[in-house]
C-alpha cells in the first residue's frame, strides 16, 4: 500500500472515492511542479481535524528543491501554516510569504486537502514568466476539479509527460503562442524548417506524419489542444510525442498547453531490440534444424552399421541430439534468459514416446506437476538428464507407466522420474544413462541424483538443484 493510501486510512476519514481523485491528482502534478519552479506538498485533514498530515511531496525538475528533507507523514496542528486553514475555511486560493500559495481541493464543500505550493528558488526570465503564468492557470484547475482530465490516462504513451522534453502553448484556434527551446528542436528534428510560433500545430503536425498506413486521428485533437489526449508524430527522421492539456476544458476558451517530447532515440532502442530477437530467434530455429539433421544423420548411419554395438551407441548419440534440439526447438519461439520447462519436458516427452513405440510398445509416459520458468543456463542439462532417465525407464525397466514429476519447493527445482517396472537390484552397476545424468546433475549444476527402490517394485529417481528465483 503507498504512502498516500496508507497515510489517509489510518489518519483521515477520507472516502475510497476521495483517495482515489487524490492520487490521480498525483500521478499529474509533476507538470504543475515543473511549470511553477516549486515543490508541491499535498496536506490530508486529519480525522479529528486537530491539523494536517503530508501525504505526498513532488520536488521539480526546473529548479532546486525548496524542501530538503522528506515531509510526507509529518503532522502540522492548526494555527502552525495559517494559509492552509484559511484555504480550507474560504475554499480559495490563498497566497503566503515569498510567493507559496496554498490551494484547497474539494468535493462540494468538504475539503478533502490542500496542495502548497512551497516558494520558488529560481530567477525570473522570459521562459519562467510563461511557466510560472501557466501553472497559475492549473493550480486554479486543480481547485475547481478539472485537472488532471479525469478521461485521461497520464501513464499513457511512451513516458509521463516533463515540462524540461518541451512545451508548446496554443490558443483557442491551436495556433502555437509560445514554444519553448527543447520543442523547437524536435519539431526541427521532424524536418520543420519554418518558424514554429503562429503555426496551426494540428496542421503542421499531420504533414510532418511520414509513418506507412492512416494518420492517427488523435494527433490533430492532440495538437489542437480541445481535448486532453495523447498522439505520437513519425517520420523517417524522428519520432516525438504530442500530450495536450487544455486550459479551459469546460468552455474551450483558454487554449492549452501541449508537451511533446523527442523519443527518436528510444524508438530506435526499441527497435535494436525487436531486431535482436528476431535474430535471437532465427538462431535457435537455424541450431535446431542443424541438430535434427545430424541426429537423422546419425540415424541413418547406426542402420548401415553391422556391430550391434556400434548400432545401439550411434542410435543413442541421435536421440541425445534431439534431445538438445528440443530445447533450442521452444527457445526459436520464446528467446531469452528463461524458457518455459513445462514446454520443453512435453517435447521431450513426445519423442520419448515415438521411441518407446520401438523399444516398448503400450508404455504410457505422463507428466504431472509444474515447474514453470527456468535459466536457459540449467535448463539444457536438467533436460537431457530427465530424457537420460525416461529413456532408460522405457528401455530397460520393463515399465507400462513412467510418471515424470516436475517440483519447486523450498529454494529448489527437481524432477522426479518414477516407473512401475522390475526396479533396479543394489549391485547393477550404472550404466552411461545415469553416468551422464550424475555429471549434469551433481557437477555442472552443483544438485543431486537420488535413486529408491520402494518396496512394491519399480524405481524412483530424483533430481534437484538449488534455485533462486
Amino acid at each position: 500500500m503507498g504512502s498516500l493510501d496508507r497515510l489517509a486510512s489510518e489518519r483521515t476519514d477520507l472516502t475510497p472515492a476521495e483517495v482515489e481523485h487524490l492520487q490521480g491528482l498525483v500521478g499529474a502534478w509533476a507538470l504543475v511542479a515543473d511549470l511553477a519552479m516549486s515543490d508541491l506538498v499535498l496536506w490530508l485533514p486529519t480525522w479529528n481535524s486537530g491539523g494536517w498530515v503530508a501525504a505526498s511531496l513532488v520536488r521539480p525538475t526546473t529548479a532546486s528543491t525548496s524542501v530538503p528533507e522528506d515531509v510526507v507523514g509529518s503532522f502540522l496542528p492548526r494555527g502552525r501554516q495559517p494559509a492552509l486553514d484559511r484555504a480550507a475555511a474560504s475554499l480559495q486560493m490563498v497566497p503566503s510569504a515569498e510567493g507559496a500559495v496554498a490551494v484547497p481541493i474539494h468535493v462540494g464543500a468538504r475539503v478533502i486537502a490542500v496542495l502548497a505550493r512551497e516558494a520558488s528558488t529560481r530567477r525570473t526570465g522570459q521562459i519562467e514568466d510563461v511557466y510560472r503564468g501557466l501553472a497559475e492557470q492549473l493550480l486554479t484547475m486543480v481547485g475547481e476539479g478539472t485537472f488532471p482530465p479525469a478521461h485521461e490516462d497520464w501513464a499513457s504513451g511512451s513516458a509521463p509527460p516533463r515540462v524540461g522534453d518541451g512545451l508548446i502553448t496554443v490558443d483557442v484556434h491551436g495556433r502555437v503562442t509560445f514554444a519553448s527551446p527543447n520543442a523547437v528542436s524536435a519539431f526541427r528534428r521532424l524536418g520543420l524548417a519554418r518558424p514554429l510560433e503562429g503555426a496551426d500545430l494540428a496542421s503542421l503536425a499531420t504533414r510532418l506524419w511520414h509513418r506507412p498506413g492512416p494518420i492517427d486521428e488523435g494527433l490533430a485533437l492532440a495538437a489542437s489542444g480541445r481535448v486532453a489526449a495523447y498522439a505520437e508524430v513519425e517520420n523517417a527522421s524522428a519520432c516525438v510525442t504530442v500530450r495536450s492539456v487544455p486550459l479551459d476544458p469546460e468552455s474551450g476558451s483558454a487554449g492549452a498547453i501541449v508537451l511533446v517530447r523527442d523519443i527518436t532515440d528510444l524508438r530506435r532502442r526499441e527497435r535494436a531490440l525487436l531486431s535482436k530477437d528476431a535474430s535471437l530467434r532465427e538462431v535457435h530455429h537455424r541450431v535446431k534444424n542443424n541438430l535434427q539433421t545430424v541426429g537423422a544423420l546419425l540415424r541413418l548411419q547406426s542402420r548401415r552399421v553391422q556391430a550391434e554395438e556400434a548400432r545401439e551407441a550411434l542410435a543413442e548419440a541421435g536421440r541425445r541430439v534431439a534431445s538438445i534440439a528440443a530445447i533450442h526447438e521452444v527457445l526459436a519461439q520464446d528467446p531469452g534468459d528463461h524458457i518455459d520447462f513445462d514446454a520443453v519436458l512435453d517435447r521431450l516427452l513426445s519423442v520419448e514416446r515415438d521411441l518407446a513405440s520401438a523399444y516398448a510398445p503400450g508404455v504410457e509416459i505422463i507428466r504431472q506437476g509444474s515447474l514453470g520458468m527456468v535459466a536457459t543456463d540449467a535448463a539444457s542439462p536438467l533436460a537431457m538428464a530427465v530424457s537420460e532417465l525416461v529413456h532408460n525407464a522405457v528401455e530397460h525397466a520393463g515399465a507400462h507407466t513412467i510418471c515424470v514429476e516436475p517440483s519447486r519447493s523450498d529454494g529448489r527445482i527437481g524432477v522426479t522420474v518414477r516407473d512401475d517396472g522390475a526396479g533396479m537390484g543394489l549391485t547393477t552397476d550404472e550404466g552411461l544413462g545415469l553416468q551422464i545424468v550424475r555429471t549434469l546433475i551433481e557437477e555442472d549444476l552443483h544438485g543431486e541424483c537420488e535413486i529408491t527402490s520402494p518396496a512394491g517394485g519399480g524405481c524412483v529417481i530424483s533430481v534437484s538443484l538449488p534455485w533462486n528465483d
